[in-house]
């Protein structure tokens, strides 16, 4: 039912979607503006293999360890552990090595530490019993363009 009346509320006001798709649009490039491009790379490696629900948190305000944390999921170890050689390749060939890698062998929680931003790369049960979404809530999500598999709504999470 629920998308049947998006379809209705998209044809009775079409101008209003538009204004909508186009508003979230220049939010998408202000935020790539805004970030890192050694971030921007990080989030494109993960993506690329197929990281389960990125999500990154703007920590400027609340720790002083670091300014983000790049929050993703793999479904099993393998797939961990290929996210993250993916990052950490990407950005030592970019320039940036990682100051230090934890958790590569279990693959249950790799963490790329990078200074400015620390990668997290779960096996989806490690990721919710550690749950560092809810641990640090009071740092500010920033909103991911659809590029990078944030679609809440993914062919996978809908089969779960």
């Amino acid at each position: 039912m629920k998308d049947n009346s998006t379809i209705k509320e998209k044809s009775l006001q079409p101008g209003e979607t538009a204004v909508r798709t186009a508003v979230k649009e220049r939010v998408i490039e202000s935020v790539k503006e805004d970030l890192d491009p050694r971030m921007l790379l990080a989030l494109q490696a993960a993506s690329e293999k197929k990281a389960l629900d990125i999500v990154l948190l703007d920590l400027r305000e609340i720790a002083t360890f670091t300014d983000y944390f790049l929050i993703t999921s793999g479904a099993n170890q393998r797939q961990v552990q290929a996210i993250a050689d993916e990052v950490i390749e990407k950005l030592k060939k970019s320039g940036t090595p990682a100051a230090r890698v934890e958790g590569y062998r279990s693959a249950e929680w790799i963490l790329a530490d990078y200074g400015d931003f620390i990668v997290h790369v779960f096996e989806d049960k490690a990721r919710k019993f550690y749950d560092l979404e809810r641990l640090w809530r009071e740092g500010k999500r920033v909103a991911l363009p659809a590029e990078f598999g944030n679609d809440p709504v993914s062919s996978l999470r809908r089969e779960l």
